[in-house]
């Protein structure tokens, strides 16, 4: 079979076979509201940080079924005539609004909103959700690690630890979690992310002496190369890098350090590139890094981190647990009615969310506040009264899709709009230990 560029069967299968039955019980086209939400933070999570956003309206572009796709599912009996012929001309024509990529988000904040036909809603489910779920975990354990680095850059190394095309969204969602560069060449091509790398223990092993791998790379390089200092010993290493650099005419930029204590290696190595005169030179280290190492170096002469494991798996939450519900929909006689789930442990809010958040006298967010069962118009009204700036923006409009929201400049803007957002939370979001979400979330029902 040959695969296209199609995203629709990114999806599970049940999403169709809904959709089957829908069509045929004559509620396919009832008018609905879907969120995507998380109905909680992770323990470790004092905030989440909204990403992939861009990425999925990208996906949404090429949602539409092919040829071969529908015989496919007509050859394996998947759905009925009936819903391959539904199926043939789709296209998303509902609306989309939701937070902005880079906003911080809490417990139950509706990231996105979807507004559309019951079929249509539905369809496009597993791709939202599997997009955001990964993207929103990775940058917000970016965002945790470039706290900890206290101004210092991050750059990603992760392409070698994850999927290779997972490797290009975490490279994305990296840099709106505040990374500044990335090893992944197709991450730098498709969003203009600065790209970051020289070489491997592999290459000085290559040659036969130290000595001639640092001098074959600063001879390609340049002297503002980066050299890999403890392949064998680190401060025989330095030394030979400072010496080649010089000869060659310049000061070297800097030495990699990726193994061993990193702490205790980087005093060192930076007393003796002093001692040497390189004061110039800076020390990167790697090796198995997350936010709680990069905090623990805080102290040490270190000048960036190189993360690969622990970014593109989300530092030790892989998922960000978000979830699409319906909240809203149209009943038989045309009539909008709240829904909501009342499972033990898994039930949710009924009727479409408007979000905005509370600002303190000080200007730090003191609420995430969530007006419910009101029109948009009254909602704004509500949120003014109660200093709360407004969260979602609108992403798709009768199927038209905003295309400021994608490619290299929305990567730009998210990452902007995340350094605000993130300075607008309190003191507790900036700690790294486990707690409870740095800014509750309180839901105001209108309609009592």
């Amino acid at each position: 079979m040959n695969f296209s560029n199609s995203t629709t069967f990114l999806t599970d299968m049940y999403e169709l076979t809904m959709v089957d039955a829908a069509l045929k019980a004559g509620t396919a086209h009832r008018k609905t509201v879907f969120e995507l939400f998380g109905r909680r933070l992770p323990t470790t999570r004092r905030f989440g940080v909204v990403a992939g956003t861009g990425r999925f309206l990208e996906a949404l572009q090429r949602f539409q079924f092919t040829e071969e796709q529908l015989r496919w599912l007509n050859d394996k009996q998947i759905v009925s005539s009936e819903a391959i012929k539904y199926l043939e001309n789709f296209k998303f024509k509902g609306d989309i609004s939701g937070y902005a990529e880079g906003e911080c988000y809490f417990s139950g904040s509706p990231i996105l909103t979807v507004k559309a036909d019951f079929a249509e809603a539905v369809l496009i489910e597993t791709l939202a959700l599997s997009i955001l779920n990964h993207d929103c975990a990775v940058a917000s354990a970016a965002s945790r690690m470039t706290i900890a680095a206290h101004g210092r850059p991050c750059l990603d190394m992760g392409a070698r630890r994850t999927h290779e095309r997972a490797a290009v969204s975490a490279a994305r969602s990296a840099v709106i979690g505040g990374f500044v560069g990335t090893s992944d060449l197709e991450a730098g091509i498709r969003y203009n992310i600065p790209t970051i790398g020289t070489s491997a223990h592999a290459f000085t092993l290559l040659h036969d002496s130290e000595e001639d791998a640092f001098r074959v790379q600063i001879d390609s390089l340049g002297t503002s190369t980066t050299l890999l200092v403890d392949t064998y010993d680190i401060a025989q290493g330095v030394e030979r890098a400072v010496k080649i650099a010089r000869e060659a005419g310049g000061e070297l930029g800097a030495v990699r350090l990726d193994s061993g204590d990193l702490v205790a290696q980087a005093f060192k190595v930076r007393g003796q590139l002093d001692a040497l005169g390189a004061h110039g030179t800076k020390i990167t280290v790697t090796s198995d890094l997350d936010e709680y190492a990069i905090a623990a170096l805080g102290a040490a002469p270190v000048d960036s981190y190189g993360v690969g494991t622990r970014l593109v798996t989300g530092s030790g939450v892989p998922t960000a647990a978000l979830v699409y519900k319906m909240v809203e929909r149209e009943d038989s006689a045309g009539n909008w009615i709240d829904v909501a789930k009342k499972s033990a442990s898994k039930s949710t809010v009924g009727g479409e969310k408007y979000a905005g958040r509370v600002l303190s006298e000080s200007g730090y967010a003191a609420e995430e506040l969530l007006v419910v069962n009101c029109s948009a118009e009254r909602a704004a009204e509500v949120l003014a009264e109660h200093n709360a700036r407004p969260l979602q923006v609108p992403l798709v409009t009768q199927g038209v899709i905003d295309d400021s929201r994608l490619g290299a400049r929305a990567v730009e803007v998210a990452r902007d709009h995340h350094v605000q957002s993130r300075n607008e939370l309190p003191y507790q979001a900036w700690r790294l230990s486990e707690g409870e979400a740095a800014v509750p979330t309180r839901y105001l029902d209108l309609s009592a």
